[in-house]
């Protein structure tokens, strides 16, 4: 097979938190715009990038994936998955490009407009001086990051105000500027969002948010023996029942005990909070300023939030904080190309032949096996697969607590399999 032959595989990059009807139609959309058999998914792991825990498990939502037609599912690395915009879209563009099948990537955008998101790439990619001279400038002002890279965004070609503040607008900007500054062959294509807003929490359209979905099951939580909420189900797959009737759902509160014992040690052991991701100094004080307040984690974040840093980004450094994910890990994990191994999460039995042709054209190892990764990485890439480890196993002895029950670990959890 020769590299103008990979049509026949598309790429998805996704979080599936959870899935939901809107999620089904991409896959077949994505197939379907791109002439494609095959799609290969890119899925975060047990913690997601808004700096949260996934509210269903990796596992499950790899299972319910499959079943809305992926045919492979690999995990982003955690330290990405949990990073920001650019970091989180750097490293998917990097492990689909690093398979060396995918022949194109297909996001969902507000605007549907791929001319407009490449056009606004291309000047990200290449920082004109005016550009990063009024990005300077924003910052210096007090503005948050987003805020100010969309100010001289704006200010270096004429972009539609929503282009650069919609969320999947932004991130489609990002994958596009990944696949500009890696010079790689896939073809991006973006669809139009299809019905509810990414932050909305409303039920009123064919497609809600998975946002929606997440507010009603933590609304719900409390009744767990009633079932589940109707416009829950209303608003995912008919096939989604089965697998949540067998899963535990966790929200970002109940990892506050964990998260209050984490900064009471690192204060005991001296350990300073500047050195992990997405806390500066400012906020490093602000946070040991609030250290004995044993708040859950949304008070936290609430106690912490200022003009200058918004909510997604304090709760993502507290979650690093968490984690233990820090600047020099991800400055590694850069210098490795954001994606050093493919860790297979499930896959369908009919796509054995894209493992196969990932084997043979990959330039990255393809883990299936957990207890096979010590013999196929090191350096960086193994330090990275050990933290996706310890994110996952610390996910599951919540869920474990929470619910009281015994889980399968990493080493004992076995691939999803759809046949």
């Amino acid at each position: 097979m020769t590299k103008n032959e990979n049509a026949y595989i598309v790429g998805i990059i996704a979080e599936y938190n959870p899935l939901h009807k809107g999620h089904a139609w991409h896959i077949q959309k994505a197939k379907e715009l791109a002439g494609a058999k095959y799609c290969v998914a890119v899925m975060s792991g047990d913690f997601v990038q808004r700096g949260a825990p996934a509210i269903f498990d990796k596992y499950t939502r790899t299972a319910m994936a499959l079943e809305a037609g992926a045919d492979l599912v690999l995990e982003m690395p955690s330290i990405f998955a949990a990073s920001s915009a650019e970091d989180f879209a750097a490293c998917g563009i990097a492990l689909l490009d690093r398979l060396g099948v995918v022949g194109s990537v297909c996001f969902g955008s507000e605007c549907g407009n791929m001319e407009e998101i490449s056009r606004a790439a291309s000047i990200l990619a290449s920082e004109p001086d005016l550009y990063t001279a009024a990005l300077k400038e924003q910052l210096k002002k007090g503005f948050t990051w987003p805020q100010a890279r969309a100010h001289a965004l704006s200010l270096t070609g004429d972009f539609d105000k929503e282009l650069l503040d919609s969320p999947n607008n932004i991130l489609g900007i990002e994958y596009a500027k990944a696949l500009i500054r890696r010079k790689s062959p896939i073809r991006p294509i973006t669809v139009l969002r299809q019905g509810s807003g990414y932050h909305d929490t409303g039920f009123s359209n064919v497609f809600c948010s998975a946002s929606a979905i997440r507010k009603e099951l933590e609304a719900n939580a409390s009744n767990s023996g009633e079932g589940l909420p109707t416009s829950v189900l209303q608003g995912m797959p008919s096939f989604a029942g089965h697998f949540l009737e067998q899963a535990y759902p966790v929200f970002l509160n109940d990892f506050s005990t964990l998260l209050n014992t984490a900064l009471l040690r690192m204060t005991a052991a001296s350990d300073p909070f500047e050195q992990y991701l997405d806390v500066s100094d400012d906020l490093a004080a602000r946070i040991r300023k609030e250290i004995l307040s044993f708040s859950s984690f949304e008070d936290r974040i609430g106690a912490l939030k200022t003009r200058q840093y918004t909510y997604t980004r304090i709760s993502r450094a507290l979650l690093h904080l968490l984690l233990g994910i820090t600047d020099q890990e991800i400055m590694a994990g850069r210098a490795a190309d954001y994606a050093p191994y493919a860790r297979v999460l499930g896959f369908n039995r009919g796509a054995s032949a894209v493992l196969s042709d990932i084997k043979k054209r990959g330039t990255i190892p393809l883990i299936t096996k957990t207890a096979d990764a010590g013999n196929l990485l090191e350096g960086t890439a193994w330090k990275m697969f050990q933290k996706d480890l310890f994110c996952s196993h610390l996910y599951q002895a919540v869920v474990s607590g929470k619910y009281h029950t015994r889980l399968k670990n990493e080493y004992t959890h076995s691939v999803v399999m759809k046949s």
